[in-house]
């Protein structure tokens, strides 16, 4: 990275995915050319945006293998349209078994070359009266470490969802300018605790925070928590979108995150560094 883009608008893509991935991948389309044409430069979509099946085997149907693929050549070309970095909230990779993929993020550039790829680590497993999710059924966790991208304004970190209520993840990302959450949270723990989470991922990492997320009613029956926002270092919500799809844009600025880290060097305070 040879230069640092002191103001950067970024945008965080909210869907109400369901069981048609042609149907998805239109409603992506649309509202990422909304986003650029609002002026994002870095997109990032929700995690399932492309498929959200009536059962957790469903998404077997649609896996791709890395490189190749309906939804991978989906976010090149429109990266590469809007000439704009695309993160790819998550979708189906090949994992090496037959019943279970991983629930991959797939970053690309604005000429629609991939940059990076995070697999999801932490798989969501909640249990409360007649709800109950376990996502290992059919994802296998990815591997245990951190992954950092390096993008024109910054160190991105890239994680999904479940992720969100792990810090130490963040933490080995060392010195981030920018976290990506692409998310399904349920309506149940997302109205508990989606913000205050998010907030307090920004704080801890005196980072921006993008959090695209599905939010809504699906085919399926289930209910998403929404509020796709984006929040600077000092833990200020900038922009959220409550409910439905659309588009949440805002500005990233070197010069915020600077003074944030500069009036509270907490970062540079921290002391237990190897546990």
């Amino acid at each position: 990275m040879t230069s640092v883009n002191n103001l950067f608008q970024i945008a965080a893509i909210q869907m109400v995915s369901g069981a048609s991935l042609e149907g998805n991948l239109s409603s992506a389309e649309s509202l990422i050319a909304d986003a650029a044409r609002q002026g994002a430069k870095l997109v990032a979509l929700p995690e399932y945006f492309c498929f959200m099946g009536h059962r957790d085997g469903d998404k077997l149907g649609i896996k791709e293998t890395p490189g190749k693929g309906l939804i991978q050549d989906f976010l090149a070309d429109n990266a590469r349209k809007h000439g704009i970095w695309l993160i790819g909230g998550s979708l189906p990779l090949q994992s090496g078994e037959t019943a279970r993929i991983y629930n991959s993020s797939l970053v690309f550039g604005p000429d629609g070359v991939p940059v990076g790829r995070y697999d999801k680590i932490h798989l969501f497993n909640f249990r409360k009266g007649e709800e109950f999710y376990d996502e290992s059924v059919s994802i296998k966790a990815g591997s245990p470490q951190a992954k950092v991208v390096e993008l024109p304004f910054g160190k991105v970190g890239l994680s999904i969802c479940y992720d969100l209520r792990f810090p130490e993840l963040y933490r080995a990302m060392g010195e981030v300018d920018l976290i990506v959450v692409p998310s399904a949270f349920t309506y149940t723990t997302g109205s508990a605790h989606w913000e205050v989470l998010l907030r307090a991922r920004a704080i801890e990492n005196q980072c921006y925070v993008l959090a695209p997320a599905q939010g809504g009613r699906h085919e399926n029956g289930r209910r998403t928590w929404g509020h796709s926002m984006l929040i600077d270092p000092w833990g200020e919500v900038l922009a959220c979108l409550p409910e439905g799809e659309g588009a949440v844009v805002g500005e990233f600025n070197r010069a915020r995150l600077d003074e944030v880290r500069l009036s509270l060097p907490a970062l540079k305070h921290r002391t237990m560094l190897n546990i």
